[in-house]
């Protein structure tokens, strides 16, 4: 019952199926999804079906839930804004069958993130344009030439332009 409480769904135990919003259905399967208690969590599309109202507030309560839980989530979306909010990382593929991973972007936005202003955080655009950027054109040039120096295994992880490279911990000699 811990679960169906984490997704909001307490008093809703004793509903059936067919008592159930298309939002709470969805919530009943991440409540499922986490009871198992995955090391990691795969999300395909899970709010493609919903009312953009019903997908905002899922969202915020996946956001939640991985928060409180530390439960890592791998997500598969098309939405390059639902992928800002929700990601630390935004992983590109090329389209097609063959499929590879272009590479990893780090999203520089603070972890803490709401949804009324996360728009208004200054890098925010900045990466929006950058997967904009890679799904209009920069995608193209994987069709056929791959760049110069790309391998798959390591695909790169990068920054938008104008937005400072990763710090990298320090190690302190023990």
């Amino acid at each position: 019952m811990r679960f169906i409480e984490v997704v909001g769904l307490k008093g809703s135990e004793l509903k059936r199926p067919s008592e159930l919003s298309g939002g709470m259905k969805q919530r009943v399967g991440i409540a499922r999804a986490l009871s198992i208690e995955p090391k990691m969590l795969l999300m395909d599309e899970p709010f493609s079906a919903l009312d953009a109202l019903t997908r905002g507030t899922l969202q915020d309560e996946v956001r939640r839930i991985c928060l409180e839980t530390g439960q890592t989530v791998f997500m598969i979306t098309h939405d390059v804004d639902e992928a800002i909010y929700l990601a630390d990382r935004i992983v590109l593929m090329t389209n097609g069958p063959q499929a590879v991973v272009a590479e990893i972007v780090d999203n520089p936005l603070p972890r803490e993130r709401r949804r009324l202003d996360i728009h208004k955080q200054p890098d925010f655009y900045a990466v929006r344009n950058h997967l904009i950027d890679f799904l209009v054109e920069r995608s193209k040039t994987f069709k056929g030439n791959l760049p110069p120096g790309y391998d798959h295994r390591t695909p790169p992880v990068v920054r938008p332009a104008g937005i400072p490279p990763l710090r990298m911990a320090q190690t302190v000699p023990a």
